[in-house]
This record gives structure tokens, C-alpha cells and sequence, in this order.
């Protein structure tokens, strides 16, 4: 089967979902082989390859430090976290790996989400949650009022 075009302006189309104009394609992409994705001169010398596994490592794991130092506080932490692991990634196939599996959990769970029942499920239970905290505070202001932890009279 011909999927080529020789007409200026068309678009070319692979059977196989691998290239279209020069990009790949989602699939493509996933399916690219695992392993280092250092330049060809860095792989070819094993030393300068070692060290720069050693460099993206340590970048790779200053970032996820940084994004577990924020995941208690106000901050981008997962995303931080997850920058580190895709720098890792671009060097080491178990970073790949884990983020492979990362993203088809994540897209799995998008779906869930979207789907009509879950949502409304999900809306229902925010709401009795709403009620049952706003309860609850409106038992604590009628019991103990507003109370300042200072006292402040002069």
C-alpha cells in the first residue's frame, strides 16, 4: 500500500502511525526505544558518558529534592517532582519506565473523571462534605463565639 503522496501540499500519511510530515506521532513517541538519549559523541567515549549520567543524575536529583521540600508547602511540588523524574528519564531506562506507567495511570484516571457517574459522585460528596464542615464550624461560633488567642483591652 502506497501512503506516500507525490503531489505538493498533501499531507503524507504512515500506515503505521510512526511519522506524518516529519513529526511523530503520540504512538511513535511511546514506542521509541529505552535508554540514554545523550548525543551520539557523549556515548561513544564511555567516560564522558559516565559523567554525564552522573551530572543528569544530580540535577535530576536536586529538582525532586526541591519538589519534595514543597509538597508540604504552598508550591508546584508533584510537578517539580515529576520535571526531576522526566530530566531522569532522559538518561536512565527506570525513569522511563516509571514515567510510562505514571502517565497511562494519570490518563486512565482522566477518563474515570470525566465519566458521568463518577462526576456526579464525586459533586455529591463535596457537597455533603461542604455541609457537614460548614456544621461544624457553625457549632464551634455558636458554642465558643470569636475568640482571639491575645487579648488586646488597652
Amino acid at each position: 500500500m502506497n501512503t506516500g503522496s507525490n503531489e505538493p501540499g498533501e499531507v503524507t500519511v504512515a500506515s503505521d502511525g510512526s511519522e506524518v510530515d516529519g513529526t511523530t506521532t503520540d504512538r511513535a513517541r511511546d514506542e521509541r526505544g529505552l535508554g540514554s538519549r545523550a548525543p551520539e559523541f557523549i556515548k561513544a567515549r564511555r567516560m564522558l558518558h559516565l559523567s554525564w549520567q552522573v551530572g543528569v543524575f544530580v540535577v535530576g536529583l536536586a529538582i525532586v529534592a526541591l519538589g519534595i521540600v514543597l509538597l508540604p508547602l504552598p508550591g508546584p511540588g508533584w510537578v517539580i517532582i515529576f520535571a526531576g523524574m522526566a530530566i531522569w528519564a532522559t538518561e536512565f531506562v527506570w525513569a522511563q519506565l516509571v514515567l510510562r506507567w505514571t502517565k497511562r495511570k494519570v490518563t486512565e484516571a482522566a477518563q474515570k473523571a470525566l465519566d458521568p457517574k463518577v462526576r456526579r459522585r464525586n459533586i455529591t460528596l463535596t457537597a455533603i462534605g461542604l455541609v457537614v464542615v460548614g456544621a461544624g464550624v457553625g457549632i464551634y461560633l455558636s458554642r465558643f463565639g470569636i475568640v482571639m488567642p491575645w487579648k488586646i483591652e488597652e
